[in-house]
């Protein structure tokens, strides 16, 4: 028995599919402004010789690393509240939760990038009479992103197909559309693969251009 393809319902719905994919681009430039800003922040700590910054920051980048993100997506939206008394809107406990375990990634990256600057770039910033600050951010951050922008825009893909999770709280982004539609009309082959095609023409050209990057990063060396 062949099965007969029909999209007819799912374009009927494209409003419910457009607002579910601005949900989606929403928490995921959230999460991906905030990630880079504390797995930046996370990685100069770790980097720090002060045990005081650099333990806390690796306990930090371990659990998030090492726990499922879903796993994490529940314990903000549910065990936190009760922990501290505020109540976590689903957009919320989404946006911590990829924040936070995007930044653990973002602080590896950013600390291998910045210890791939040869030594001697830190000397002729001293030689220049620049402090540590000054340093790292004129001469080492600039050279170390043009070597992390592969990982980074990897990283940030990652971000994005992650956002799905976010349905498990009943977030309405993308795939949530995608399960109303299926449950409204019972057409989850179509539903489905409708949501597989948005996210596979946005995220093919990025996919593309780290290849890109790669490859000029491998003509420089």
């Amino acid at each position: 028995m062949s099965y007969r393809w029909d999209f007819t319902p799912v374009l009927a719905n494209a409003p419910l599919l457009a607002e579910g994919l601005v949900n989606t681009l929403k928490v995921t430039g959230v999460s991906l402004a905030c990630g880079l800003a504390i797995g930046l922040a996370l990685a100069l700590m770790r980097l720090s010789r002060h045990r005081l910054a650099s333990w806390p920051a690796g306990f930090v980048i371990e659990v998030f690393r090492t726990t499922p993100p879903l796993v994490q997506l529940f314990w903000f939206f549910f065990a936190l509240p009760l922990i501290v008394g505020i109540e976590m809107t689903p957009f919320l406990a989404a946006c911590v939760t990829f924040s936070i375990q995007s930044a653990a990634f973002f602080a590896e990256v950013f600390r291998a990038g910045i210890q791939s600057i040869e030594r001697g770039q830190w000397d002729g910033a001293r030689a220049l009479g620049m402090g540590w600050g000054q340093a790292m951010r004129r001469i080492i951050l600039p050279q170390a992103i043009k070597r992390m922008l592969p990982a980074l825009t990897n990283r940030a893909i990652e971000i994005f197909k992650m956002s799905t999770l976010a349905s498990a709280v009943a977030y309405v982004e993308l795939l949530q559309q995608g399960k109303l539609i299926a449950s409204l009309n019972f057409n989850p082959i179509e539903a489905y693969t409708t949501v597989a095609v948005i996210f596979f023409l946005l995220l093919w050209p990025l996919v593309q251009l780290t290849y890109v990057m790669e490859r000029r990063l491998k003509r420089d060396e």
